[in-house]
């Protein structure tokens, strides 16, 4: 069944081209997801990486996750090098966020314009509000606010030891949760044979935590305004 996605954005495509480079090719494109914005969905990409230390990117070779060189990749290798890189990524938006923040998001038109998006930071600073220095974990769940609660936390001057502790803790549940998830799951025939489709559902439930939010929003308005 294919999935009805550009073919450059399939994961097993993108980890396919980089061979056994792979996790180093993820773990940058988390990196950039988790401080400057997002190339790709980065919940997909741990999935798939976790999936694939079990199971082969193409049926009959071996699985090009599992070495670097002559060294076999185990689990637990690839959970702490894609959590470093989401918490680094972290840290850079946090310190570009302090440095260069508001400038930074001034409507103007265009790609950037797109890029770094005001209404982003105005999600993210609603988010903040509502659930504190707790929204550096919850953000991991929720795309595009990934991205930019970091950026909010710097500009904020968020205290960089709070910082720390909270974006470490929700680096390790997210990194760590989506791949182990994918690395279980992926010995399930069902889902290794019907990779495009587990993949396709991975995106659609990151993407439900903001449609939650805009339905709430729309509730919310539409409830203020009948009270005015």
């Amino acid at each position: 069944m294919p999935l009805l996605l550009p073919e450059w954005f399939k994961p097993e495509n993108i980890i396919n081209a980089a061979g056994p480079w792979a996790l180093w090719v993820v773990a940058l494109i988390v990196f950039a997801e988790c401080g400057i914005f997002s190339l790709l969905p980065g919940d997909s990409l741990l999935f798939t990486v976790g999936l694939f230390i079990k199971v082969p990117v193409v049926a009959g070779a071996p699985p090009v996750i599992h070495y670097f060189g002559s060294e076999p990749l185990t689990l637990v290798f690839c959970c702490a090098v894609l959590t470093v890189a989401a918490v680094l990524g972290n840290i850079s938006g946090y310190w570009i966020g302090q440095l260069i923040g508001p400038p930074l998001f001034k409507p103007r038109t265009g790609f950037m314009g797109k890029v770094f998006n005001p209404a982003y930071v105005e999600k993210t600073h609603e988010f903040f509000e509502k659930y504190g220095a707790k929204a550096l974990v919850l953000a991991r769940f929720v795309p595009m606010v990934r991205t930019f609660v970091t950026l909010v936390a710097g500009v904020a001057r968020m205290n960089f030891r709070t910082f720390i502790i909270w974006t470490a803790l929700g680096g390790v549940l997210w990194a760590c949760g989506v791949t182990v998830l994918g690395y279980f799951l992926g010995q399930i025939p069902l889902v290794r044979d019907n990779l495009e489709v587990a993949i396709l559902l991975i995106v659609f439930v990151s993407v439900l935590p903001m449609v939650f939010e805009f339905v709430m929003a729309r509730r919310e308005k539409a409830r203020e305004g009948a009270q005015a």
